[in-house]
C-alpha cells in the first residue's frame, strides 16, 4: 500500500481534487501570455527615418499640394527592393525635383546618411511597443530579439532555483511566492523607464513563471490519484491553449505595451491572494518528517470529500503504514546520472529528453517570432474594396490624364498637372459656395481589368475652408458615369 490508497481512501477525485485542480489550473491561462507577450509589446511596426526639414509633412504636403506619402520620396530614398522607402535611410538633401512629372531618380547616386533625427513610426498596428519607445529598429533591432533571449533565460535559470527550493521548503510556499514574484516584477514591467530595467523585470519574470509551472504541477498530481492523472494533466493544458486566444484578443484590443503587459500580470495578485487556500502536498510533508501536518491535511480533504468517517480512521500509525516503502526510499540520495543507470530508465530517459527537445523546438521557434509569418498588408489592390473594375475593350494609355474620364453634371473640375498616379481636383459641397481642393488618386492601369480608376480618398483632403471635404460616390470612365455604393 502506499500514498495513492491513502487518497482514494480519503475521497479519491472528489470534490477537493476538483476546486484545487481547477484553481491552480487558472494561471495557466495567463502562462501562455508571458511567452509569448514579446510578439505583441515588441512589435515593429512600419517606420522610416524623420525627414531633414523644419516642417511637418502635413504643412508641406498643403504647401506644394501633393500627398504626404508622395511627398516622403522626396526625403526618403527606396529599399532594395524598390517597393517601399528604406526604414534606415534618408536623403542627405531633399529631393523636390522628383515631384515633377515624369521625373526619374537614380536614388544609388545620391548621398544617403542614417537616421539621425530618428525614426517616425505607424500607429495603425500598434500605439506603442518598446521598439518604438525606445528605438530598436536598425542597428539595434538585435535588442528586441535580446528581450526575449533574456526572458527564457529567466525560465531556465528559476527551472533550476526553485526546483530545488521546491523540495526544501515545500511546494504551496514556493508556489505561492512565485505568484507575487510575477505579481510585482510583471507589473513593474509595464512601469519601465529604460531598456535595462525592463530586461531586468522579464528576466526576473521568467523565473516566477517556472516557478509557478514546476510547483503548480507538482502541488496538482501529488493530490490526485494516480490512475486520473492522465487525463487531468491533458485537460488542463488546454488552460495553456485558451490562454494563447485570451492574449490575442487582449493584444488587439490594447495597442499600447504598457498596457498590455500590466492587464496580463495584474491578475496574479488574485492567484496570490487564493493561494493560501491550497493544501501542501501531504506526501512531501511525510516524506520531510512533518506527519502531523500532513495528517491535519489529510483530515481536511476527506471533510471536504464528505468522507468523515476517515477523519478518527485515519491516524499517524496507519499514515505510517502506508508510506513506509517510500519513507525508506527517501533516506537515500540520488542525481541526474541516476537516470542514465540501468537499460531501462535510461531508454525512458532518452525518449523523453528527444520528444520534449522537438517539441519545444518546433513550438518555440515558431511562436517566439510570430511577426516573421504576417502577412503582407499592402498585398491588395491600392483602391479601397467597394471599388470594382469594369470591362473596357481599350488599350491602357502610359498614364491616367483628366480627359479619361467624364466630369459630373452638378458641378466643374478644375485640374493642375501632378504625378501620373494621381490627378488634383477641386470639388464643390452641395449646398456650399466654398470649394475645397481634394487628392483624387488614380492607380496604375491593370491589364487585366484594362480599366483606369479614379477614387477621392478623405484621408487625403487638402482643406481650403473648414468645410469638410465630401466623399465622392461615384466613378466615371470613359464609357459613362458609373454608380458605386459609399466607403465602408
Amino acid at each position: 500500500m502506499g500514498f495513492t490508497d491513502l487518497l482514494e481512501e480519503v475521497g479519491g477525485f472528489g470534490r477537493y481534487q476538483w476546486i484545487h485542480v481547477t484553481l491552480i489550473s487558472l494561471p495557466g491561462l495567463l502562462m501562455a501570455s508571458q511567452n509569448l507577450l514579446n510578439n505583441f509589446v515588441s512589435g515593429i511596426p512600419a517606420h522610416h527615418c524623420n525627414p531633414a526639414t523644419n516642417q511637418s509633412l502635413r504643412d508641406l504636403a498643403l504647401t506644394y499640394q501633393v500627398d504626404e506619402q508622395q511627398l516622403l520620396k522626396v526625403f526618403i530614398p527606396p529599399d532594395p527592393s524598390g517597393n517601399r522607402l528604406d526604414r534606415c535611410r534618408r536623403y542627405v538633401e531633399p529631393q523636390w525635383h522628383v515631384l515633377h512629372l515624369n521625373s526619374s531618380l537614380n536614388a544609388s547616386q545620391l548621398q544617403t546618411e542614417g537616421c539621425v533625427d530618428g525614426w517616425s513610426f505607424d500607429q495603425s498596428e500598434f500605439s506603442s511597443t518598446t521598439v518604438s519607445e525606445w528605438d530598436l529598429v536598425c542597428s539595434l533591432r538585435p535588442l528586441k530579439q535580446m528581450i526575449q533571449t533574456i526572458y527564457m533565460g529567466g525560465v531556465l535559470t528559476g527551472a533550476i532555483i526553485f526546483g530545488g527550493l521546491s523540495d526544501r521548503f515545500g511546494r504551496k510556499s514556493v508556489l505561492i511566492w512565485s505568484y507575487l514574484q510575477l505579481a510585482v516584477l510583471g507589473c513593474s514591467s509595464a512601469l519601465s523607464p529604460s531598456y535595462t530595467a525592463y530586461c531586468i523585470f522579464r528576466f526576473l519574470s521568467g523565473m516566477a513563471v517556472s516557478g509557478i509551472i514546476l510547483n503548480g504541477v507538482s502541488l496538482k498530481v501529488e493530490w490526485i490519484p494516480t490512475k486520473t492523472r492522465t487525463l487531468v494533466g491533458t485537460l488542463t493544458s488546454f488552460f495553456f491553449t485558451f490562454g494563447q486566444m485570451i492574449l490575442a484578443g487582449l493584444a488587439y484590443w490594447l495597442r499600447d505595451w504598457r498596457k498590455l503587459q500590466l492587464v496580463v500580470c495584474a491578475p496574479m495578485f488574485i492567484f496570490f491572494a487564493y493561494s493560501w487556500w491550497y493544501a501542501e502536498s501531504a506526501r512531501w510533508l511525510v516524506l520531510n518528517r512533518r506527519s502531523e501536518k500532513a495528517l491535519k491535511s489529510l483530515h481536511r480533504v476527506a471533510r471536504i470529500n464528505r468522507r468523515p468517517e476517515i477523519v478518527d480512521k485515519l491516524t499517524l500509525e496507519v499514515l505510517h503504514s502506508h508510506m513506509s516503502k517510500e519513507i525508506e526510499s527517501s533516506r537515500s540520495s540520488f542525481t541526474a546520472f541516476d537516470l542514465l543507470k540501468t537499460r531501462r530508465i535510461r531508454r525512458i530517459s532518452i525518449c523523453l529528453i528527444a520528444v520534449w527537445f522537438s517539441t519545444s523546438f518546433a513550438y518555440y521557434g515558431l511562436a517566439m517570432d510570430l511577426q516573421k509569418f504576417g502577412t503582407c498588408r499592402t498585398s491588395g489592390p491600392p483602391w479601397p474594396a467597394w471599388v470594382k473594375p469594369l470591362p473596357r475593350p481599350l488599350s491602357p494609355p502610359s498614364t491616367c490624364t483628366p480627359e479619361s474620364f467624364i466630369p459630373p453634371s452638378s458641378g466643374r473640375r478644375e485640374w493642375a498637372s501632378s504625378p501620373p498616379w494621381q490627378e488634383l481636383a477641386a470639388w464643390r459641397p452641395l449646398l456650399s459656395s466654398s470649394w475645397t481642393r481634394c487628392f483624387l488618386h488614380c492607380p496604375v492601369w491593370s491589364t487585366g481589368a484594362l480599366q483606369c480608376w479614379l477614387v477621392a480618398s478623405p484621408v487625403s483632403c487638402q482643406r481650403r475652408s473648414t468645410s469638410r471635404c465630401p466623399t465622392p460616390s461615384k466613378m466615371w470612365s470613359k464609357s459613362g458615369l458609373e454608380e458605386a455604393p459609399p466607403p465602408t
